[in-house]
């Protein structure tokens, strides 16, 4: 089906004002036509006043003659004068007989008027009767001439009348083109800062109305390039802390491994050792009592190296509700316009540190992913805490994945975010599987173990 053309906003206006001089125009043209009707009544009455009055006087001279004459004398007087007037002229004898009848009119000759023409101005009139002798004379009223001159004039009054329109509709379209010149300008703006070009910029314009346009899209775009630049610095010192915090965690797990692995094996065999010295030497007291201190000691050592490995943990189990908490209202400050619905059924004892450890990170990651790649405008987060087992479940309407990128449930992950998500989760015995829902969007799973995990962490 094709589009209708839209016409521009001066042409519409242009064909408005023209409509409104049209009907000026007709209404004109209507009174016109009523006086015009007036004024061919009134020629063609007077005209047939002074013909009845031309022709009264005419037999009144013509009395004088002999009666067998006057007929004659008539008819030859009558035919030189041709159309009385506007007035056609019939002699009929006393039987009915038509003697003589007016030539047509030699004025405009041939020429008629449209039906219509004639039916809105051609008044009526009746025949004017008169009797000499024997003889009857009769006028008809003739208006077709006066009609014909009514019809040129409107005729060039159309004309005329047209012109003006055209001439009306051409000066208004030239003026408001360069009144609304403007406009494009500022369209041309729009689209420039539609396409990301903020530092675009309007020149006050002369008109009132439009300087005052100008003034406020300046404004507008002044505070646009603000916040942009406010949420690039955002996003930047938001990338950058992220990656030293990744950095630090990286750091301090290093830490904790080097402190698990070196120093806590050592004194876990010295003090190994020491008991066994404890256990050989009850009889030598030089012996047993320096034996038991080193016993005493590495103890202590060793609860003070599990104190510092629990603060090298980047988020402990009783934490990760907080954590989770502001997480979230930092997400939702940052993304507004996306409606983040969160459930969090963490239960009332503590989660095991890498679990919680790793159910923090999930949820960074895939908000974040959410953020950059999906383009939804509603995300839920689904965290619900079962006997044995944790489930993870974030969901968005946004475009989600081509089906044949989409991972399969055996290999998750189709880029790094989902990858590192996929070997955290494996690291913890649990299952990670992403999909897509039913309405559109995406969807990932995941559920972690518990008990494995408490025991893997009561055993370091």
């Amino acid at each position: 089906m094709m589009r209708r053309p839209v016409l521009s906003l001066h042409t519409r206006i242009s064909l408005v004002l023209t409509g409104l001089a049209a009907s000026l125009l007709l209404a004109l043209a209507a009174l016109w036509l009523h006086g015009a009707r007036g004024g061919i009544h009134e020629e063609v009455e007077a005209a047939t006043r002074v013909s009845v009055q031309w022709l009264q006087a005419l037999t009144g001279e013509l009395r004088s003659v002999p009666e067998a004459e006057q007929p004659t004398r008539l008819l030859a007087v009558l035919r030189p004068l041709g159309r009385i007037r506007a007035n056609e002229l019939e002699v009929q004898a006393a039987d009915g007989r038509l003697l003589y009848r007016s030539p047509p009119p030699t004025y405009k000759a041939g020429r008629s008027v449209p039906e219509w023409f004639a039916a809105l101005l051609a008044p009526q009139f009746e025949d004017r009767l008169l009797r000499f002798g024997e003889l009857q004379l009769v006028l008809h009223p003739d208006a077709s001439r006066s009609l014909v001159d009514a019809w040129d004039d409107l005729r060039a009054m159309a004309g005329w009348a047209l012109a003006a329109l055209a001439l009306l509709f051409l000066a208004t379209e030239q003026a408001l083109d360069r009144a609304l010149r403007p406009l494009g300008l500022v369209m041309q703006a729009l689209d420039r800062t539609g396409r990301g070009r903020f530092d675009t910029r309007l020149p006050v314009f002369p008109a009132p109305e439009l300087g005052r346009l100008s003034r406020a899209f300046n404004g507008m775009a002044d505070r646009l390039a603000a916040a942009v630049d406010e949420n690039v610095r955002l996003e930047t010192e938001r990338e950058v802390a992220e990656h030293m915090q990744a950095r630090l965690e990286a750091e301090r797990q290093q830490i904790a491994r080097e402190l698990h692995d070196e120093l806590a094996q050592g004194i876990t065999a010295v003090r190994a050792l020491a008991g066994a010295i404890v256990q050989r030497s009850a009889e030598q007291p030089a012996l047993h009592v320096p034996a038991q201190g080193i016993v005493a000691v590495t103890g202590e050592m060793q609860d003070g190296v599990r104190r510092i490995l629990q603060h090298l943990q980047p988020v402990a189990g009783s934490g990760l509700a907080a954590g989770l908490q502001k997480l979230l209202a930092a997400w939702r400050l940052q993304h507004d316009t996306v409606e983040l619905d969160s459930t969090l059924e963490l239960g009332a004892s503590p989660l095991p540190d890498a679990t919680a450890q790793v159910v923090l990170r999930m949820a960074q990651e895939g908000l974040t992913n959410v953020a950059r790649h999906a383009a939804a405008s509603r995300v839920e987060l689904i965290i619900r805490r079962h006997a044995d087992s944790l489930d993870f479940r974030l969901t968005d309407n946004g475009v989600g994945p081509v089906p044949a990128e989409l991972p399969a449930a055996r290999h998750p992950g189709c880029g790094f975010g989902l990858r590192a998500m996929a070997e955290r989760v494996a690291a913890l015995g649990g299952e990670m599987a992403v999909g897509l829902p039913a309405g559109g969007g995406f969807c990932l799973n995941i559920r972690l173990p518990l008990a494995a995990n408490r025991e893997r962490e009561e055993i370091a």
